[in-house]
């Protein structure tokens, strides 16, 4: 049981959360720091920011997923690194937190514009899109012939003069309100939506009647409106546009292998296959939105979820990390057993399980009350390290491949001249044995 890249990814994608930068806004600031390839090569992780949305990044079933999900692990194994996730919880600091140092790339796919390539490189497109208008049909549109619903519709731009349209504030989309007004010669009103607030959570502010109108890229609205028949996204409201990652200006070797990387990658299969599976899979977007354990719908991860909420409780641990630890040990598989005898959700050696008072470690409750009072044992062991994430990293990794081979990195650790207390890049190093 080692603990590789892909577990340590997944765990750091619930710790972080980038807060506000408050000296900078999206249409601000400038690059606070010159780190480049080189220096994020020699750390051996790449710190990325994207958002918690259906497209991006989510949970589903314990499991880390989501478009630029997948993409960032295909970049990271290119390069060569870990990725680092870094959730925004307000899009309009993804460029101020890149420009400020606290992450390396924001891999949210933001729409090029003028204004912010003067801010930050934009990379070859990742996809091209164009804005629609999202609105909702008629309450009784099932009962209507089509062209009564569509007489109920805005059906050309020009007739939301005098509407409000409902957006996020300094985005894509509250440009192109504006402009469009200049356009049309009228006056389009907007209504600025929480920042915090996704494009497909906005959607179904439509769904719900919260709102009337609002504005979203058609590969995002397209996929949620297969699950909302109700939804009407047929009315576009801009030319294409290119979508990109980013990075900061003052990190041109960043830059071109990205660009690179996405040249060649734009040519396999695997790409196709990753942006059908998110935009264009109906069927797969459907099943997964109606799964109880589909964490964008609710706070949900698995049928296991009371029974790590208070044990992780007891823990002082959030339970959703437990739950990440669980899905890296059994992917909640109730009866998994591996080939050196660990056993049930948690992956409770016999010994360990013996020593914690687990009777039957395929019980679940037994399991789950069991294996958290064992990671409080090994947490209360590394009291040395004084950074919480660290801390928890090692205690992650003492249970994963035990305590005595942990220490045993740390001793190695003071032999090679490298920090004993830190994680990355000291004693988690490949040659310190722990690491796969």
């Amino acid at each position: 049981m080692m603990l590789g890249k892909m577990a340590m990814a997944t765990l750091i994608f619930f710790i972080y959360s980038c807060p506000p930068v408050k000296e900078y806004e999206l249409d601000k600031g400038k690059a606070e720091t010159s780190k480049d390839l080189d220096i994020i090569l020699k750390e051996g992780k790449l710190r990325v920011s994207t958002t918690y949305s259906e497209t991006s990044s989510f949970l589903y079933r314990g499991q880390a997923l989501g478009f630029e999900y997948e993409l960032l692990q295909r970049f990271a194994d290119y390069l060569g690194v870990e990725i680092e996730i870094v959730v925004a919880n307000d899009i309009n600091n993804l460029i101020s937190n890149l420009n400020f140092g606290k992450v390396d790339l924001i891999a949210h796919g933001l729409t090029i514009t003028k204004k912010r390539q003067k801010l930050v490189s934009f990379s070859d497109y990742i996809f091209l899109t164009y804005q629609i208008l999202v609105q909702r049909k008629p309450l009784n549109w099932r009962k209507m012939k089509l062209h009564e619903i569509d007489r109920e519709l805005i059906q050309d731009v020009i007739e939301l003069d005098g509407k409000i349209v409902s957006v996020r504030e300094k985005t894509s989309h509250m440009q192109r309100l504006k402009h469009l007004s200049l356009e049309i010669v009228g006056t389009i009103k907007i209504d600025r939506i929480d920042v915090t607030i996704a494009t497909d959570e906005i959607i179904k502010m439509v769904v719900d009647g919260d709102i009337t109108y609002t504005i979203a890229n058609d590969h995002i609205a397209s996929i949620v409106a297969s699950y909302y028949p109700q939804l009407n996204v047929e009315v576009p409201i801009s030319f294409s546009q290119r979508v990109g990652w980013v990075t900061r200006l003052n990190s041109p070797q960043l830059f071109g292998e990205l660009n690179n990387w996405l040249e060649e990658f734009k040519k396999e299969s695997d790409y196709y296959v990753i942006y059908n599976k998110y935009f264009k899979n109906e069927r797969v977007f459907k099943k997964r939105n109606k799964s109880d354990f589909y964490s964008v719908n609710s706070d949900v991860i698995s049928k296991y979820d009371d029974i790590i909420k208070s044990n992780s409780i007891k823990l002082d641990w959030d339970w959703r990390l437990t739950s990440v630890l669980i899905y890296q040990e059994s992917q909640f598989k109730l009866g998994a057993k591996s080939w050196v005898g660990a056993g049930g959700l948690m992956q409770m050696m016999p010994a360990i399980a013996k020593e914690m008072g687990v009777k039957d470690r395929f019980d679940s409750a037994d399991n789950v009350t069991g294996a958290p009072r064992y990671l409080g044992i090994l947490w209360s062991r590394f009291d040395a390290i004084k950074d919480a994430i660290q801390r928890m990293k090692f205690t992650m990794a003492a249970y994963n491949c035990g305590y005595g081979h942990v220490r045993d990195a740390q001793t190695l650790a003071d032999k090679k001249g490298v920090d004993r207390n830190i994680w990355d890049e000291n004693v988690g190093k490949n040659d310190l044995g722990i690491e796969s």
